[in-house]
This record gives structure tokens, C-alpha cells and sequence, in this order.
């Protein structure tokens, strides 16, 4: 059965997660937003900038950023889930921009149709995705492994252990 979070909470408990208050956790996390953005960026500008040459790739870019943006939203609400699944974006993104790369390089030559940026600059920008995506997978591995999703219940003092609503544990 599925409930709405927080629906289930017992009064007087209060959820803390230990992990995110961690400053290397919270730097790890930064770090997979802004490499997310970064990505997104990077992308978009060889895709704005190669539209007119560009076969076929366009949805499938335009899909990347409008993912990438949409886990780096998810991201700074401290979600783990997008963690793995950037990560394994990321690799495929660092694959096909290293197989197209020194294709924008092959059309800075004469005869090709140009594209509205520089092909060179293309090929550049296309190349340095492949080393943002290495971090980026990093990264998310890194923050997958610091348990952002890990809950401590604890009672709220505030609440007083008079009201009715906890028993003392049972002696085993």
C-alpha cells in the first residue's frame, strides 16, 4: 500500500537525517547540481549552435537537458534516486560525445555546410562534455555511497513523555 509521506508519522517524532548535515555530503551534492547544469549547458549550446547541420539528434539532446535539468532540481531536494540513473546518462552522454566530436572537426573544412557557431568550437565544447560526464559520473557514485536518504526518529522532547502517546520499550 502507498501513502502520502509524512501521513504515517507518529506525533512527537521528529525525522532527522544525520548524512546531510555533513559538510563533504553537502559539497558532494553541489557539485552533482552543478555538473547536472554544466551538462545541460553544454549541450544545449552545441545543439543551438549546430541546429542547422544536425541529423536527427536533436530530441534525443533536447531530452538530455530537459532530464539533466530535471535532476538537478531533484538533486538540491536531496533525492538519491536520480543518482544512479545520472550516472548511468552520463556515461552514455561521455560515449556519444566522443564518437561525435572529432566529427564537428572533420566539417571545418571546405565544401561542408556551416554551422551557425564555429565548427571547431563545436567540436571543443562536444569534447569537453566527455570529461564534465567522468565527473559527473563520480560524483553521483559519491553521493549515492553517502546514504542521503538515511532517517533517524527521535523523540521530540517538547512533546513530553506524559502524554499518553509512548510507551517505555519492554524489557527483553
Amino acid at each position: 500500500m502507498s501513502s502520502v509521506p509524512g501521513s504515517d508519522r507518529q506525533p512527537g517524532v521528529i525525522i532527522t537525517h544525520p548524512n546531510r548535515d555533513k559538510p563533504v555530503v553537502q559539497a558532494t551534492r553541489v557539485m552533482v547540481v552543478v555538473l547536472l547544469l554544466v551538462s545541460a549547458a553544454l549541450v544545449a549550446i552545441v545543439t543551438i549552435g549546430g541546429w542547422t547541420v544536425m541529423e536527427g539528434a536533436i530530441p534525443i539532446q533536447i531530452g538530455y537537458i530537459a532530464v539533466y535539468l530535471l535532476f538537478a532540481f531533484y538533486a538540491t531536494r536531496w533525492n538519491r534516486g536520480v543518482l544512479p540513473i545520472s550516472a548511468a546518462l552520463g556515461v552514455l552522454l561521455a560515449i556519444f560525445a566522443l564518437v561525435a566530436g572529432p566529427s564537428w572537426f572533420n566539417r571545418d573544412k571546405s565544401g561542408f555546410a556551416q554551422p551557425a557557431l564555429n565548427a571547431g568550437l563545436l567540436g571543443l565544447l562536444t569534447l569537453l562534455i566527455v570529461p564534465v560526464q567522468i565527473l559527473l559520473v563520480a560524483f553521483t557514485m559519491r553521493g549515492f555511497n553517502q546514504g542521503w536518504n538515511v532517517e533517524l526518529e527521535r523523540r521530540d522532547p517538547a512533546a513530553g513523555a506524559d502524554s499518553g502517546q509512548f510507551a517505555p520499550p519492554h524489557p527483553a
